[in-house]
């Protein structure tokens, strides 16, 4: 499934890095926690973010 592979990869970020930008989605930017965030509580959002974060080649 696509969000353990999030998952996967989020687990073994530095604590540091988790508040870094990973994607943008409609002008907004997404931090790492954030995307934990809406991909934890299964949102529309979080189908948007996991697609562009494997077209980009993150997860």
């Amino acid at each position: 499934m696509n969000e353990d592979r999030f998952i996967h990869v989020y687990v073994n970020l530095p604590f540091k890095v988790r508040e870094e930008i990973v994607v943008v989605i409609d002008g907004e930017p997404v931090s790492w926690s954030i995307a934990y965030q809406e991909i934890k509580h299964n949102t529309e959002k979080s189908k948007r973010i996991i697609k562009k974060l494997i077209r980009m080649g993150i997860i």
